[in-house]
Formats: C-alpha cells, sequence, structure tokens
C-alpha cells in the first residue's frame, strides 16, 4: 500500500525533470529547423517506438467500446495544440521565461477541475498552489531583462494558449483514465501528433518545394540528439508517467508538478546556454518547492 501511494509521486517528480529539460532541447532544435519539422520528428520517433512496443506485445492497447471521442479531444488539447503554441512561444522567448509560464498551469487545472471533476482542493492546498504560482509571478516581475527582451507580448499570447489547452489535457485525461489505460492514451496521443503535424510539415515543405529534402536536417548533431530527447524521454517516457499520476491523484495535486520543471528549465538554461541567473530565481524556486510540497502533503477534502 504504501509503494502505491508513493509511486505516482515519483511518476511525476520525474516526468516534471524530464520535461524541465524539453525547453532547452527545443530551443536548440529550433535554432536550426522548423517547428513543425521539429514536432513532426519528435512524434514520428515516439510512435514508431510504441508501435514497435505493441507489435512486441510488451505493452497491450484495446480500444474497443471505449470513448474515443473523449480520448480525441484529449490529444486534440495536448501534445497537438499545446505543443504548436509551446514550441513557437520559445521562438519568441527565452527556455527558462517559458518555463515559468507554464507552472500557471496548476491554477487553470485547479479551477476546472472544480467544475469538470467536481476535485475541491482544501482551503490549505490554495494557499500553497497560489504560493507556488506566486513564486512564478515573483521571477517574472524581477525579471525585467525577459521581460522587456525576448520575451514579447506574441510569445507570451502563446503561452496562455499552450496554458489552456495543456489545462483541458489534464481534465480530460484525469476522465478518460477510468476507460483507458495510461499506455493506451499515451500510444494514441503518439499516433495523433505524428500524423498531425508530418501531414503539416510535409504540406509546409512541398510548397516550398523542399519536399526532397524532407529528413535531410536529421543529419544534423543537434537536432538528432534534440529529436531522440524529446522524441523517446519527453514523449513516450514522460507522457506516460504524467497520464499514469494523473490516473492515480487529483489533476490539481499532479499538475502543481509542472513548477517543478520550471525550476529545471531556468537551471538548464542557465547551466546549458548561457541564460541569466538571479538571486530572485532562488527566492521564486524556493516558494515554488514549498508550494508543490505543501499542496501534496495535505490531502484532498
Amino acid at each position: 500500500m504504501h509503494t502505491k501511494n508513493v509511486t505516482p509521486y515519483v511518476a511525476a517528480i520525474i516526468f516534471s525533470l524530464i520535461f524541465g529539460l524539453s525547453f532547452m532541447f527545443t530551443k536548440k532544435a529550433i535554432m536550426v529547423i522548423s517547428v513543425f519539422k521539429l514536432l513532426s520528428f519528435r512524434f514520428l520517433l515516439a510512435f514508431i517506438v510504441m508501435s514497435l512496443l505493441v507489435l512486441c506485445k510488451v505493452i497491450k492497447v484495446d480500444y474497443k467500446n471505449k470513448p474515443i471521442k473523449d480520448l480525441f479531444i484529449t490529444c486534440i488539447a495536448q501534445p497537438v495544440v499545446y505543443f504548436i503554441f509551446e514550441t513557437y512561444a520559445i521562438q519568441y522567448t527565452s527556455s527558462s521565461y517559458a518555463g515559468l509560464f507554464i507552472a500557471l498551469i496548476p491554477i487553470c487545472v485547479s479551477i476546472m477541475g472544480i467544475y469538470f471533476l467536481k476535485e475541491m482542493p482544501s482551503r490549505i492546498q490554495w494557499i500553497f498552489i497560489f504560493l507556488s504560482v506566486a513564486g512564478v509571478i515573483y521571477i517574472l516581475l524581477n525579471d525585467t531583462s525577459s521581460i522587456n527582451g525576448s520575451a514579447n507580448i506574441v510569445g507570451t499570447l502563446f503561452l496562455f494558449v499552450a496554458i489552456i489547452s495543456a489545462s483541458v489535457y489534464s481534465i480530460y485525461s484525469r476522465k478518460i483514465s477510468l476507460h483507458f489505460t495510461s499506455f493506451e492514451i499515451t500510444y494514441f496521443m503518439m499516433g495523433i501528433a505524428a500524423a498531425v503535424f508530418n501531414f503539416i510539415a510535409l504540406i509546409l515543405d512541398i510548397s516550398n518545394g523542399n519536399a526532397n529534402t524532407y529528413f535531410q536536417p536529421i543529419l544534423n548533431k543537434d537536432v538528432i540528439i534534440s529529436v531522440i530527447y524529446l522524441g523517446i524521454l519527453s514523449s513516450v517516457v514522460a507522457y506516460y508517467l504524467m497520464n499514469y499520476s494523473l490516473s492515480k491523484m487529483a489533476a490539481s495535486k499532479s499538475t502543481v508538478f509542472a513548477n517543478l520543471a520550471t525550476i529545471i528549465s531556468i537551471v538548464a538554461g542557465v547551466v546549458f546556454l548561457g541564460e541569466n541567473f538571479y538571486y530572485y530565481h532562488v527566492i521564486g524556486s524556493v516558494m515554488i518547492l514549498v508550494g508543490i510540497i505543501g499542496t501534496n502533503y495535505f490531502n484532498t477534502i
């Protein structure tokens, strides 16, 4: 029983770490290839890997007599809509800024969860949820270099759309977990994303007369590394762990771990991309961590 209670939290921590580093890999890749080409390669690799697992009977999937409509809505919200706007947002902002903004997802999910899932966080949980988000806002207000520089209005608007779509995904994923396994949800997500993004990328290449060089970008070392990380770890592994945690705990509790990804994205941006790091990043990060711990320490009532 103790192991069963701890496992969803371990899964949430791991997927947060993976997602936190994904901003850096995305930022590096889109310096070389287009947004849709990166997304097409990422999810095509993820779908191929999961298909091989299904064919080898490592994992089992069965979609008969199940609510496919709700599953389809989940997949359109994320990864399709979410990643279009998140990836474009990273083009207009820094990876750390994008990671900070995405940390607003738990508030949006908590509010939507009350209506759609009848999951009401306790008063003390609301305090810690807002503390975590306050840490994000504190960093944003102090990080004038990001706000006045690379993080323009367009990038911020794109991030808002990403937040809403991610929240819809969290709510629906929690809802459909009663009918689908975590593997079934993840596999369907990878298939839909691979089909949509490769179709868009191919149409764009045909219109530009570059269809014969569709796979040429994967010859670039940075692109290969980014696609492998984003396609296998950040898509297959992280999304499975996220779907698993959403099936085992309230949506508001699971998604608050997105704020842990925020801290990871800041550290990765500083260490690997040379982005700035100041004292208020430390203070804000502590607020975020305390918020995460507090939200998950107190049970939902």
